[in-house]
């Protein structure tokens, strides 16, 4: 079974003025839809793979066919991380998270401010292309700066909150400012999809 580009849930003006319609129409319609279709090019050479979910083949890359492997993990790694991306964002997003959110992020940072500034230097800090992810591992929730397209599935991890930092993602609004695109990416964050995400995890 093929993979789909799933549809951006908003507009692509909706994040405006963080993110520009511009980049966003060409950040998914392009950029995600070719990580689709490689992907699915892989998985056409051995068909048994497209009976597992994204995840399940993430989170086992050594079952994966050596000769397809790599194409999985970066193809693969983009199209779960860009469908993750587009849910946790939306038009009047930002401000402070509450509920569950707030408490185990509190837990894990003391406060909000020090989750922010963590998850933004990991993604700034990133060399080269990449994403900064927030993510539950051993029951806690963790920061660190992934390059390419690897996701925290890939280390037993569960993908919560995180920001794309290839240079695609903002280099027509932002140039080389990575630090000035992450920091009006908060203002673009649901919480409520946040809070979703993290209630599937358990």
């Amino acid at each position: 079974m093929a993979f789909e580009l799933p549809a951006l849930p908003y507009p692509f003006d909706a994040l405006d003025p963080h993110i520009d319609a511009q980049t966003m129409e060409i950040h998914h319609d392009r950029h995600h839809a070719t990580y689709v279709n490689n992907l699915n090019g892989a998985i056409g050479k051995h068909p048994e793979l497209g009976e597992k979910s994204i995840e399940e083949l993430l989170g086992d890359l050594n079952s994966v066919p050596e000769d397809v492997r790599t194409v999985v993990r970066n193809n693969g790694g983009g199209h779960l991380n860009h469908s993750i991306f587009w849910t946790i964002m939306g038009p009047d997003g930002g401000g402070e998270p509450s509920g569950r959110v707030a408490e185990v992020i509190n837990s894990a940072f003391d406060d909000f401010a020090g989750f922010k500034d963590a998850l933004s230097k990991a993604a700034v800090g990133q060399f080269g292309s990449g994403w900064g992810w927030a993510f539950l591992a051993g029951g806690k929730l963790q920061v660190k700066g992934f390059p390419n397209q690897d996701s925290p599935i890939m280390e037993g991890g569960v993908p919560i909150l995180g920001v794309d930092v290839w240079e695609h993602a903002y280099y027509l609004k932002y140039q080389n400012k990575r630090p000035d695109y992450v920091a009006a990416w908060w203002n673009t964050i649901n919480w409520r999809a946040v809070e979703d995400r993290l209630s599937k995890a358990g």
